[in-house]
This record gives structure tokens, sequence and C-alpha cells, in this order.
């Protein structure tokens, strides 16, 4: 679907050069730039979804359980908190995520993490 000349040059403000303002050129660019921009929308989402499971992953580290044991217990117990509010829980609320972590645990049949040394095995 070809797109206008005005729409082009409309797209293309803030180019640099005759990227701007010479159809030939800016027709082109701005086709590879609506390209990233349509990557880079996929890419965000992405990045995201990793920043949550570092966040997740270096809070449930702190409360010696494995990120994946953790989200497993969730599911397992119909828990359905989705990636991105464990994150802020685990920001701003460390009680109430401490509490979740103790459920799973509880759950899984383990003992609480005070009950456990510096190794992770009982005393």
């Amino acid at each position: 679907m070809p797109i206008g000349k005005e729409k082009i040059f409309q797209l293309a403000k803030g180019f640099r050069g005759r990227a701007k303002n010479c159809i030939k050129i800016a027709g082109p660019r701005v086709e590879k730039a609506l390209q990233h921009a349509y990557v880079g929308r996929k890419l965000k989402k992405r990045q995201w979804r990793s920043l949550w499971i570092t966040r997740i992953n270096a809070a449930t580290k702190e409360h010696m359980m494995s990120y994946s044991r953790f989200m497993h217990g969730l599911s397992v117990q119909n828990i359905n908190l989705n990636r991105k509010a464990l994150s802020e829980l685990a920001m701003t609320e460390p009680f109430s995520f401490k509490a979740l972590v103790d459920q799973v645990r509880f759950m899984r049949g383990k003992p609480q993490a005070a009950e456990l040394n510096d190794r992770g095995t009982q005393p």
C-alpha cells in the first residue's frame, strides 16, 4: 500500500539531509523507520518481561528459593498474579511478597527460611 507524498514528508520530519525533503530518499527511509518502530514495539514488551523476571528472581533469592520453584508453586496453588504485579510486590511490599514465598514453601512441605542455616539445610 503506497503512502502519499505529503504523508511521507510528514513522517520524515526530523530526518537529516535530503531524507527529509527529497521523495526518492525520504520514501525508503520512512519505510525503514516504520519497520524499526514495529520491531521496537515488540522488543519493548520482551524487555519489560525480562526486567520483571529479574526482579522476582532477586526477591526470591533473598528468601532462599529459586524463581522457577516459586512460579511453579504459585501456579500449582492457583495464585494468578502476573509477573508485573509480582515485581511490584517484590519492590514496594516486601512483607507481602515474603508471605507469598512462605505460602509456596508451606505448600511444598519445606521449613521456613528462618529455620534454615546458611547452606540452606536444617540445623
